[in-house]
């Protein structure tokens, strides 16, 4: 049996959203569904496209301005001032930055250097594409066949990603997992290790945030969605994103230049 992971790298980016640390307080960066609210402009941390570290300077900013002493955060307290000041990651944010962090750790660049930008037309748009990448990638970009391609099970690696696009009338929307770690034996995946940025009904307003779970492959002959996923150990009908995952076109893909 091997493993293999992401780079430390990227596992750093997955872990600075998990576990987002201010003086003595952490918590997972809340997750932040800008299409609900209705906000299409702003700075980065308030539409869900944010980094860490502009996640960081920004609860600085709030934390002076309302004269809040860091010393009296504690986890509770940042995750209500997070999701107070709607302040989030979202699921394609979420894997930009991991993704682009794997991309550099790997010599490629930078994914903007790479990425077709499915939704930006003609000049103006590519010059708003350039000035915000980040911004303009959606799950849609990354799943499009000119910056990704489907891979079969058997050929799992991490930096893959598994996308679930809807229907136009579709009740959710389109959602990405990123793949941080593989489990094989006799160098075939058995064991897939996701994270992603999600909200669940149950998680409140206060419990949303970065996720991980695990698919353990069945039978690689047949599709996602018929293996076993677990996350928090919910399984079947009472996991979410398995339930999600059957009502989407789930696929498993790879950028085109990792």
């Amino acid at each position: 049996m091997n493993t293999k992971l992401l780079s430390n790298r990227a596992l750093d980016i997955i872990n600075q959203y998990a576990d987002f640390k201010f003086a003595n307080a952490s918590c997972s960066i809340p997750y932040f569904n800008n299409k609900s609210i209705g906000l299409r402009r702003g700075l980065k941390v308030h539409v869900g496209k944010g980094s860490p570290q502009e996640i960081h300077d920004e609860l600085e900013s709030i934390l002076v301005k309302e004269k809040i002493s860091p010393d009296s955060l504690t986890d509770s307290i940042l995750k209500k001032i997070l999701v107070d000041h709607g302040i989030g990651i979202d699921c394609s944010g979420f894997a930009y930055y991991v993704l682009n962090a794997e991309s550099l750790e790997n010599k490629k660049g930078p994914l903007d250097r790479h990425l077709s930008f499915v939704n930006c037309k003609g000049i103006v748009g590519k010059i708003k594409c350039s000035l915000n990448p980040v911004g303009n990638t959606d799950v849609a970009t990354i799943a499009d066949d000119r910056n990704s391609y489907k891979v079969e099970i058997k050929q799992a690696e991490p930096a893959d990603v598994i996308t679930m696009m809807q229907g136009e009338d579709g009740p959710e929307r389109n959602h990405i997992l990123v793949l941080h770690q593989i489990e094989y034996q006799n160098f075939i995946p058995f064991k897939i290790h996701y994270s992603h940025a999600v909200a669940y009904p149950e998680d409140g307003i206060y419990g949303s945030g970065i996720k991980q779970g695990t698919i353990e492959i069945l039978d690689t002959n047949k599709s996602l969605v018929a293996q076993r996923w677990t996350e928090k150990g919910n399984e079947g009908p009472s996991n979410p994103i398995f339930v999600r995952s059957q009502k989407s076109k789930t696929e498993l893909r790879r950028l085109r230049w990792m």
